[in-house]
């Protein structure tokens, strides 16, 4: 933000806040920013680019980064859990059923699910404070695009000179399997490494293909994003029920990066099938240089 005449304060697309008064009458955080915001969160969480990452950075560029700018961050992540249950709805409906009625594939799949979420859950857990602490900046954040996009095109053209396809189909997820990928989503902790990259690279190193490792990601997604969403919603309740936001400027986030998500799984796994991750790579690490450049010149 930068000082407007007077001593008022002027943010990017966000409005004037004349007085202290005023700006705590009305939300910080404007409905273009929302929305921007929204298609931001739900174009990013699936693809193996970081969600959490690319909002820290287009929310500092847009003066987002009030309080209560943080927790709307969390809430939107709902749209794209929502967006995930709607997708797979038949999928997630046979398998409760199936549960339900002790059958060895649903049981099996349930059972991978929760071996998978343990690791990152208890780790998040752990060291969530030194992890914002130290690591939700632009320049961590640029140094694990590097590095995740360098792996990703590391990854891609071994399996291509090898001519590795893996297997295909989610009755290949085994708990062993489950537990690769678990391990894989630890390293999702850094902001900019992207849960979906890690957890895709972990399921190819376990065996998969590049498109069951990417659905296995997505079905991770729900008890991984919900939990922290129920868990940091709760710790920033006091924020989330104050006037800085708004709800309309909520709801506008939730439904945009809903829809949003909800076109990027449909297209992602489309795309998965005939490419592979090798293109996300080279924008990880063009981002990231532009991210140094912008750190480094202020």
């Amino acid at each position: 933000m930068v000082p407007a005449a007077g001593g008022s304060w002027s943010g990017p697309l966000g409005g004037t806040k004349v007085d202290d008064a005023h700006a705590a009458a009305r939300p910080t955080l404007s409905l273009l920013v929302a929305i921007l915001l929204g298609i931001v969160e739900g174009l990013t969480e699936y693809l193996p680019v970081s969600s959490t990452g690319h909002l820290i950075l287009v929310s500092q560029i847009l003066g987002a980064t009030s309080e209560g700018a943080k927790a709307f961050d969390i809430v939107i992540q709902l749209g794209a859990i929502l967006a995930v249950m709607v997708h797979y709805r038949r999928l997630l409906r046979a398998r409760l059923v199936g549960v339900l009625r002790g059958d060895v594939a649903s049981v099996r799949l349930a059972t991978a699910l929760a071996v998978a979420f343990l690791p990152a859950a208890g780790m998040g857990f752990l060291f969530q404070k030194m992890i914002k602490a130290r690591l939700f900046g632009p320049l961590p954040v640029a140094a694990a695009l590097f590095v995740g996009g360098f792996v990703m095109i590391v990854v891609e053209r071994v399996r291509a000179a090898r001519q590795v396809h893996g297997l295909i189909g989610l009755e290949h997820v085994t708990p062993g399997r489950a537990l690769v990928i678990g391990l894989g989503q630890c390293f999702s902790l850094w902001p900019g490494a992207s849960r979906s990259m890690c957890t895709i690279i972990a399921g190819q190193a376990a065996g998969l293909a590049t498109a069951t490792a990417a659905e296995f990601s997505f079905l991770l997604a729900l008890p991984t994003l919900g939990a922290a969403c129920l868990y940091e919603g709760f710790k920033a309740r006091h924020e989330l029920g104050s006037s800085s936001v708004g709800g309309a400027q909520v709801l506008a986030g939730l439904v945009v990066s809903f829809f949003v998500a909800w076109a990027v799984i449909a297209v992602f796994i489309r795309y998965l099938q005939r490419r592979g991750l090798e293109p996300f790579g080279y924008y990880r690490i063009a981002l990231s240089v532009l991210v140094w450049w912008m750190a480094l010149h202020g």
